[in-house]
């Protein structure tokens, strides 16, 4: 353990007598002389690092989250802020219909001779033998600024990446699908892109198969003196992820594996904080120090599962005399890891509340499988209050009316403030925290039948298996009603009110680590893909078709110690 993580676990009770300035000011000191992971929480998932000049930027998975792939800026490798995301409309990503988990898999982000390059793939299904998963180019000037329409690059597998070869040709990585006898990864394949053609050429050759971990994935190509080195995921992207590296002379190889490989992985320390490592890529900083992204979990002592989803984290690394680089720690990643040789360069903090008062949504908001469109959203029709009009249901592939934010903290509340008249039970409007279509905990306003009264209640879904309360609460001559949910690592408690900040507990405590990939992908669903995170979100629903609205007053979200 850490010294920065030892002081924060102590109770109050343990710490009596102790020189509280004293202790405040080490953990400043180590926080300001280490980087924390994970550096980017909450559900971010398959890192791809570049760096342009004194600018660092991580591209990370958002799967069926829309707007697609997000981009966190940094100075200083510590201290990291969403500034895009860039495929941001149906000709980049259109993910009507795809199921749970799917949509943007992996994005590679790189740069070269002043020009952006991200390639995707917007995986269509996954259950069953067949894999469809079509991979996309996007390119751009401005990385804050709009990209190109998408240059279709094949579908026979997942997880791609350019190669800029110091020629100027440049490559296609992926790994390829094998449906044969449902074994799905059959190694690592490159192809020639030839940009002025907007196409791959040639012959697909097999580049690498795999070490004894399997499940061959995530690669990523660099040369360095000489040689090409090929990093991958391998093992699965549970407990026993892990980075595999090779390298050969020539581009096409023959590669052999790297003599101390998995250079990073946790799957023989299952006690350590940080688990599932792997999935990752390398920087050089400015002054020639090596790093290393990858994704890790952090599981909650209770029932093993990572409620945050997959997060990235980072490690020093070192290349030796051998030309073979290692972690200058171990394999293992840390909670804390020495500061770069870089100036110290914060931003600023995201509002605790927002009160819709612009035109535009907060970055931190996304939106299920569609674009956030006045179709079914407005901030304008209503001064200061975000309108959403009902759609379908919260298991629906196609047309929710949904707007969320990652949970980035096991201990977080969220509250609202939302305005509903409905005239059916089919109408709902409320607060949720999310996983998927079939597993969520949802405070929710609805009608009844008489259309003249409404009512609270929760329902939630455990593999499509509701439960609700026992007795709804009525709120029929309430016009406002507020709605707050608390997490507690695995718990989540609902509060409401009905005259701000007098805050009344409804239902009991509900089990929040079913929200996890670990908790999803289990049973007869442990075949199906669950690669996200936790939610929590705004949403309104008109099963009638009527398209009702609910008028939402303010979002706040806060985070409470130091996870």
């Amino acid at each position: 353990m850490t010294a920065l993580s030892y002081i924060a676990e102590i109770s109050p009770d343990e710490s009596r007598g102790w020189n509280v300035e004293i202790i405040n000011q080490s953990v400043k000191t180590i926080k300001m002389q280490s980087i924390t992971n994970p550096i980017l929480k909450g559900f971010n998932p398959d890192p791809s690092i570049i760096r342009v000049n004194d600018d660092y930027y991580i591209a990370t998975s958002t799967f069926e989250w829309f707007p697609g792939v997000q981009i966190h800026h940094s100075k200083d490798l510590k201290n990291w802020q969403l500034v895009t995301r860039p495929l941001n409309r149906i000709s980049q990503l259109n993910m009507v219909g795809v199921p749970d988990s799917c949509g943007v898999w992996a994005p590679c982000l790189s740069y070269f001779e002043g020009r952006f390059y991200l390639v995707y793939t917007n995986v269509r299904s996954f259950d069953g033998v067949w894999k469809d998963t079509p991979n996309y180019l996007v390119t751009t000037d401005d990385i804050l600024g709009d990209w190109s329409e998408p240059i279709y690059l094949g579908s026979s597998g997942f997880d791609g990446s350019l190669f800029h070869d110091d020629n100027g040709r440049k490559w296609f990585i992926s790994m390829i699908s094998d449906h044969r006898k449902g074994q799905l990864f059959g190694g690592i394949v490159i192809q020639e892109y030839v940009a002025q053609e907007q196409r791959l050429i040639g012959k697909q050759h097999q580049l690498f198969n795999c070490t004894e971990l399997g499940c061959t994935e995530a690669p990523h190509i660099y040369k360095r003196n000489g040689y090409y080195y090929l990093m991958t995921a391998e093992g699965g992207t549970g407990y026993n992820h892990a980075i595999t590296f090779a390298r050969s002379k020539t581009l096409l190889g023959k590669y052999e594996i790297h003599p101390e490989s998995p250079i990073v992985s946790t799957r023989d320390v299952s006690q350590n904080p940080l688990q599932k490592a792997g999935h990752g890529d390398l920087v050089e900083t400015q002054n020639g120090d090596w790093f290393c992204v990858f994704l890790v979990g952090r599981p909650l002592t209770e029932k093993n599962r990572c409620t945050l989803g997959r997060e990235t984290a980072i490690e020093a690394m070192e290349w030796q005399a051998d030309d073979w680089i290692y972690p200058k720690n171990n394999r293992i990643p840390r909670l804390e890891i020495p500061m770069p040789n870089l100036p110290d360069f914060p931003f600023e903090k995201d509002n605790i509340r927002d009160d819709f008062d612009s035109n535009n949504l907060n970055i931190n908001f996304q939106s299920l499988r569609i674009p956030m469109d006045k179709r079914w959203l407005s901030l304008t029709e209503r001064q200061s209050f975000l309108r959403l009009y009902g759609r379908e249901s919260l298991s629906s592939f196609h047309d929710q009316s949904l707007i969320a934010r990652r949970v980035q903290s096991f201990h977080i509340s969220a509250a609202t403030c939302v305005e509903f008249e409905p005239t059916t039970y089919q109408q709902m409007a409320g607060l949720v925290c999310y996983y998927n279509t079939s597993h969520f905990h949802y405070l929710q306003i609805l009608g009844d039948e008489s259309g003249n009264r409404k009512f609270l209640n929760i329902i939630s879904f455990d593999n499509f298996q509701p439960t609700e309360l026992e007795h709804y609460i009525e709120v029929t001559d309430i016009k406002r009603v507020y709605l707050k949910a608390v997490f507690n690592r695995a718990e989540i408690q609902f509060y409401y009110a009905t005259t701000e900040n007098n805050w009344q507990k409804i239902g009991g405590i509900l089990d929040g680590s079913i929200l996890s990939d670990d908790y999803v992908c289990t049973g007869s669903n442990r075949y199906r893909p669950a690669f996200t995170g936790s939610f929590v979100g705004l949403c309104c629903q008109d099963l009638s078709g009527q398209k009702m609205f609910a008028d939402f007053d303010w979002l706040e979200y806060r985070e409470h110690g130091l996870s």
